[in-house]
């Protein structure tokens, strides 16, 4: 339990990463009138969510009903996938031994996910690299330290995702040793925002923006008829500006970075972010990534992946399966530079033809 509960201090912080980058528009409550949007906000997951409906004749019923499905929603998500609720159902997996433990459809699903993406990322992605981080001291009141070579080898053993096993048919997950800890920081968000687009279209509803802890997904246009505009906020810790603008339409954007969660140990300047490869920080200048994808978790996930692996070795990889990436670079000199995959150039290009109003024929 001392394990779990360091980790849970370090994913304070870690909860709030998405939430730094994504910058969006129209802050505080919306002037109804003028927007032509609704905006519905609460907390979850140790951040926010933020919900904004483009459509001014709403009604109070309505708007109720409206908020009472995402709050229900996000805690449902919550109660499923938060390493923080001691009798959540992944707390019980973790706490469970290697026989075959049932899991929901939901957190199966979500378990299924960050499988494959692990193995599109070369395991660089990996929801059981907890214990390696707690062994670096990087949780708020553990002293920082470097782990000796032989802890970071009894490490390595007990992490990684091929020591899980799910059976679909069964709806079972096991694990092959009884501390194998999950943490799904890296993709539950991004899930919820999933959960939350699903559950307004149910409701009937298409013109939308949804943001949880930096994670946003949008459909439709705004209240102004036009679409959703996302600022990317610029990496620089001591600057909280929009870096660029990323219009969305019917998509969704997760960001993922540590230019903000360090620490130094006699000068020398560690990250955060570990890379389940080889047990140690991340030693590379991509200040953040952001990715594009139909799915939020997919895109959570994803870039968490790519931001290990960094901006060559993760911009290689992106080009080859075709996915829609921003890399931020930071230069020797403190200056960024922006490196777009031609799948991210080509979904703005899209983006920006449906912006166009349809030509007049005479």
């Amino acid at each position: 339990m001392e394990g779990a509960s360091a980790l849970r201090r370090f994913l304070l912080p870690a909860l709030f990463v998405g939430a730094l980058f994504a910058l969006l528009f129209l802050r505080g409550r919306n002037d109804v009138a003028r927007t032509g949007e609704w905006t519905f906000r609460g907390p979850t997951m140790g951040t926010a969510w933020t919900v904004k409906i483009a459509d001014p004749e709403l009604e109070e019923e309505t708007r109720d009903a409206i908020e009472t499905t995402i709050q229900q929603t996000v805690a449902l998500v919550d109660q499923r996938m938060s390493n923080w609720k001691d009798d959540s159902e992944l707390s019980l997996l973790n706490r469970h031994d290697t026989s075959p433990y049932p899991v929901s459809g939901e957190l199966l699903g979500v378990l299924d996910m960050a499988i494959e993406i692990h193995r599109l990322t070369g395991g660089a992605f990996d929801i059981t690299v907890g214990p390696l981080v707690n062994a670096y001291g990087f949780g708020p009141g553990d002293p920082p330290r470097i782990p000796t070579e032989d802890e970071l080898k009894d490490l390595m053993a007990r992490t990684g995702l091929n020591k899980l096993t799910l059976n679909k048919n069964a709806g079972t997950a096991t694990k092959k040793h009884t501390d194998l800890y999950f943490d799904l920081s890296g993709i539950a968000k991004g899930f919820a925002v999933d959960q939350v687009a699903a559950a307004l279209e149910e409701l009937g509803h298409a013109d939308y923006m949804i943001e949880i802890g930096g994670e946003i997904r949008t459909r439709g246009r705004n209240g102004s008829g036009e679409i959703w505009r996302i600022g990317v906020e610029q990496p620089d810790p001591t600057l909280r500006e929009a870096g660029r603008i990323i219009p969305l339409l019917d998509t969704a954007m997760a960001t993922s970075g540590e230019y903000r969660n360090f620490i130094e140990i006699e000068g020398v300047r560690y990250s955060h972010t570990i890379d389940p490869r080889t047990g140690k920080p991340i030693d590379h200048h991509l200040a953040s990534v952001s990715v594009l994808h139909q799915s939020c978790a997919t895109a959570d996930g994803v870039a968490t992946g790519l931001n290990v692996l960094g901006p060559d070795e993760g911009y290689e990889l992106a080009v080859k399966h075709g996915i829609a990436a921003l890399f931020i670079l930071e230069r020797s000199n403190g200056s960024l530079i922006e490196h777009a995959t031609p799948a991210f150039e080509a979904t703005l290009e899209r983006t920006r033809e449906a912006q166009q109003p349809d030509p007049v024929i005479p």
